[in-house]
């Protein structure tokens, strides 16, 4: 959704505020790409699930349950972590996600248009019942 002339004025006037304040804080967050802020996850949840490893077989050779306990959802939450920002690159921010839900509407077109795989067996199924092999 774009924005009405008094909005992009008002944003232009705080962007020309922020460079005359810190302008080098102001270029820093210009050249920021959230794909590297992502891909940093990816590598932080790596080494925290390395970490969730080490205390899950710590647990099994020192035999102390809550140490591997520990270990497991240090893991898990590490694995969530990254699978998320694994997402979030592959998906390229806000206009890949725009554009897929963009595109989710000839597919359900197609899918009223054509019967699905469920609709033929229901269908096949109805007229043996009623007798009608074929």
């Amino acid at each position: 959704m774009p924005l009405s002339e008094h909005e992009q004025r008002m944003l232009d006037q705080i962007e020309q505020a922020l460079y005359a304040e810190d302008p080098k804080f102001a270029n820093t967050v210009r050249q920021t790409n959230p794909a590297v802020h992502y891909k940093r996850s990816i590598v932080q949840a790596s080494v925290g699930f390395v970490v969730g490893i080490s205390l899950l077989m710590g647990g099994m050779i020192l035999q102390q349950v809550i140490v591997g306990v520990i270990g497991f959802i240090v893991m898990l939450a590490c694995l969530l972590w990254g699978l998320n920002a694994w997402r979030r690159v592959a998906v390229g921010g806000e206009a890949a996600a725009q554009s897929q839900t963009k595109g989710a509407e000839p597919k359900q077109r197609r899918r009223q248009q054509r019967p699905g795989m469920m609709n033929r067996f229901e269908e096949r199924w109805r007229r043996r019942q009623e007798g009608d092999d074929r």
